[in-house]
């Protein structure tokens, strides 16, 4: 195949990237590893879409203390087709280190408003977000810590509470539902099935990709259907996508295993630096129903402690996920259960200082990650805090992700302020993956410059997580679009149009 550009991944960075690429006039193939994604996957049973929709069936886990459970999607639009759909813009004090110290200008407000006018970002309203969100309000309003209900990607949500397993109303504007369409619309071809293998370089730039194909569709755009295009099956075998630009988003677990097979990026960062915003859960249990598998799952946060490095979003979902996130087993789980209706969750996230590397062993990704002192004793400090706002909010019972104290009765949280929290005492979560090739100017200490370029080679760009230099303290999926949308037109040497709804 021949293209301007190949773009490997279709995620957060690769479909945007693919999506204003093809409509500024290149040619533009897409290679994804993964299937077709689309609403008919998204069936609203966790059990059944859980193995389906994540790489590894969501078993994908770090090693280190503690280990974390760190979900990836896999598929057309990436993990965007099963995370929560929250949309927060770059913090300003993030922008403001990056042009100092990693070169990164340019992420303007008018970056920022194209990418959400594409995706319908819009705040979720109080009756929609459902009485999960209320619970946490109440606390929080009563304690006077500062919150509200988050800004999404959804266009006729209907609150079915199962975002996390894809949107079955397609509600959800991920991009397979925004960005790839338009990049088909503009003569893009995606391949899926599509394993790159190797970036080709030749005379120190970009040549294309081979890539070991396990069979799939070959899609291409029909003016009869927005939908997906025209899909035809292709034999498995070796494909050569000859380009003469590659833009790698392939995740920051991938990428870094990617740029080191083919002989790039030997930075000693490449694969370091990894940042998973490490998170867990606090669940109070109350008198009056809550129901929380009925609206949002996630819609209102708490920031009022995100100086201290972090921050509470309530976190919700169908009976099942209670079942998989909760520290019980056996009759104390079974318990829990029959009374889940009148459970509420809220997660705390941590922006965490601790850092992890990728590397691969017999060709497999190992994520290695061991959480920090700082980092834990702001566990310490989250888990307080989130116990009080719990409290707060009427709980007379609060479950803990706290292996040697799983639950505090009565009110009274001295015991959790008296123990002498350790790292492998936690339960946690993964996130965002960000970091391991990250951008700074200096090739010592990044895989890429400022405008995402590989450092040492012409023609060479990362569009994904791996590129970001560090944790935000926000849910990344925008500003990973927003860095895309610029490269797409720094390549092509264009000004940012006007937002597009």
């Amino acid at each position: 195949m021949h293209a301007d550009v190949c773009v490997i991944g279709s995620g957060a960075g690769g479909a945007v990237a693919a999506a204003e690429l093809a409509e500024g006039g290149l040619r533009v193939v897409v290679l994804e590893e993964g299937p077709v994604r689309g609403r008919a996957d998204a069936t609203g049973r966790p059990r059944d879409t859980l193995p389906r929709l994540y790489r590894a069936g969501g078993q994908v886990a770090t090693i280190g203390r503690p280990p974390l459970m760190l979900p990836l999607g896999r598929g057309t639009g990436g993990t965007t087709f099963v995370n929560s759909g929250t949309c927060f813009r770059t913090p300003p004090a993030v922008l403001d280190r990056w042009r100092a110290e990693h070169g990164i200008d340019g992420l303007t407000d008018a970056l920022f408003e194209r990418v959400e006018a594409a995706l319908g970002v819009s705040e979720v309203t109080p009756e929609l977000a459902g009485r999960n969100a209320a619970t946490i309000r109440r606390g929080a309003e009563r304690l006077g810590w500062h919150g509200g209900y988050l800004r999404r990607n959804a266009r006729g949500c209907r609150g079915s509470g199962v975002c996390a397993f894809g949107c079955p109303t397609g509600a959800k504007q991920h991009v397979g539902e925004v960005y790839l369409p338009r990049a088909l619309e503009a003569g893009a071809e995606i391949v899926t099935g599509a394993r790159a293998e190797r970036i080709l370089v030749e005379h120190g730039r970009a040549g294309g990709a081979s890539v070991r194909h396990a069979g799939g569709v070959r899609a291409r755009h029909a003016s009869a259907t927005r939908a997906v295009g025209v899909l035809a099956s292709t034999a498995a075998g070796p494909l050569t996508v000859r380009a003469d630009a590659v833009i790698v988003a392939a995740g920051a677990v991938h990428t870094p295993l990617l740029l080191a097979r083919s002989g790039l990026g030997r930075s000693p960062a490449l694969g370091r630096q990894l940042t998973v915003h490490p998170a867990t859960a606090v669940w109070g249990v109350f008198d009056e129903p809550v129901d929380m598998s009925r609206g949002v799952p996630q819609s209102y946060y708490v920031d009022e402690f995100a100086h201290e490095g972090f921050v509470f979003e309530g976190i919700a979902g169908p009976p099942d996920y209670l079942a998989l996130a909760s520290p019980f087993s056996g009759d104390r789980l079974r318990e829990l259960m029959l009374g889940h209706r009148h459970v509420a969750q809220c997660g705390l996230m941590v922006t965490d200082r601790s850092r992890g590397r990728v590397a691969s062993v017999r060709g497999r990704p190992v994520v290695r990650y061991d959480l920090g002192e700082h980092d834990t004793r702001t566990f310490h400090s989250g888990l307080l805090r989130l116990t009080e706002l719990m409290r707060a909010a009427g709980a007379r019972r609060v479950v803990l992700p706290v292996a040697r104290m799983p639950e505090l009765r009565d009110g009274d949280s001295r015991p959790l302020r008296q123990l002498d929290l350790r790292a492998r005492d936690l339960k946690l979560m993964g996130f965002h993956p960000l970091g391991t090739a990250r951008a700074h100017p200096d090739p010592a200490r990044g895989v890429v410059d400022g405008n995402l370029r590989v450092h040492g080679t012409r023609g060479v760009h990362v569009a994904d997580g791996a590129a970001v230099p560090g944790p935000l303290g926000v849910n990344p999926q925008i500003t990973i679009m927003a860095l895309a949308t610029r490269l797409a037109h720094h390549l092509m040497q264009t000004e940012v149009p006007a937002c597009r709804s």
